[in-house]
């Protein structure tokens, strides 16, 4: 049961493992039973994905431009205090 049960200082590392597709199976699977229990961690995983996806859409491949623009900066930023208040009420 040791082997399963993680802190929350390793649930976030693998979490961000994870979103790079670094993480094993087993870690995966230590995760998951992680967040089923802790909802901080619940909350850290689901912000950490929402942000990937709000910025893959600026960051991709075809990226030619080093920086974003200010209309793009405003944006992310919008976004993402919508989705920290959503969260938050969770």
């Amino acid at each position: 049961m040791k082997k399963i049960m993680i802190t929350c200082d390793e649930a976030t590392s693998i979490c961000d493992k994870n979103q790079y597709g670094e993480a094993s199976i087993f870690e995966k699977f230590k995760l998951n039973i992680h967040l089923l229990l802790c909802k901080h961690c619940r909350a850290y995983s689901m912000q950490n994905n929402y942000i990937t996806k709000l910025l893959g859409k600026y960051f991709d491949d075809s990226c030619k431009n080093d920086h974003l623009i200010n209309k793009e900066k405003s944006e992310i930023e919008e976004n993402l205090k919508i989705k920290i208040k959503e969260i938050s009420k969770k």
